[in-house]
């Protein structure tokens, strides 16, 4: 098995472009062997809960003359090219994006203690499957996150916002917000944050193969899949 970290920021627009390319590489063929998993990283680590109101950040940052609705045209191009209509026009507020990674890291603990309640967990193949469900369910909030800050402008370090994007991507949420609004899941997501300088990543996405080599950058979706399919026959996948 491959395991591929997925080293990323919810409010990163080239984390999700690189995670549509990174689905596109993975055809039926080459996910065969794959396990992937989400670890956080913050691009503005220092973003007060609350969060910041976006127009007056990209006033502090570009000048009274700042236009919140203006999308870089490579980067428009690139996302339209993965099938993202970016509306950078209706995010109000850049978010702290910790309680996000908090979810994702749920979404993948709450997988598996279900499916070990069910009576699916063990022990070799099984084990392996247990996993790539979990790992499956972090995925898919991944994209239901990307797709409500950059598509909708919703503001995804909100607790009520996160509960509604979890309700969406299928899970049950019953005592979510509770969880959210409190510190469970904080150290966790704080021993990766401070894992990631020391693997050499210093900007996202990064992709860590094996756990031994780095992909930077949003790769085109041929470079994914010749380095995929060398790190699965150097890792064994």
């Amino acid at each position: 098995m491959l395991n591929i970290e997925i080293f990323s920021d919810v409010i990163c627009p080239w984390c999700f472009i690189g995670k549509r390319r990174l689905d596109n590489a993975l055809d039926a063929k080459l996910k065969e062997g794959v396990s992937l998993r989400w670890r956080p990283y913050m691009l503005y680590p220092n973003i007060p809960l609350s969060g910041w109101d976006r127009f007056e950040f990209l006033k502090r940052r570009y000048g009274a003359n700042a236009d919140r609705a203006r999308i870089p045209e490579r980067l428009q191009q690139e996302a339209h090219d993965v099938g993202i209509e970016l509306r950078y026009d209706l995010i109000q507020r850049t978010p702290n994006t910790l309680m996000a990674h908090r979810l994702i890291d749920w979404f993948y603990d709450q997988s598996i203690n279900t499916q070990g309640r069910a009576g699916t967990g063990g022990e070799g193949a099984v084990g392996e499957t247990l996993e790539s469900t979990a790992a499956l369910a972090q995925h898919r909030i991944a994209e239901i996150l990307f797709q409500g800050y950059f598509c909708q402008g919703l503001n995804v370090g909100n607790a009520d916002v996160l509960v509604d994007l979890a309700a969406e991507a299928g899970a049950e949420t019953a005592g979510l917000k509770a969880f959210l609004l409190s510190e469970q899941g904080t150290d966790a997501v704080n021993a990766q944050l401070a894992r990631a300088p020391d693997l050499g990543i210093a900007g996202v996405p990064g992709y860590l193969l094996g756990g031994s080599f780095l992909l930077p950058g949003a790769q085109s979706e041929e470079t994914i899949t010749k380095i995929v399919t060398r790190a699965k026959e150097r890792f064994g996948g």
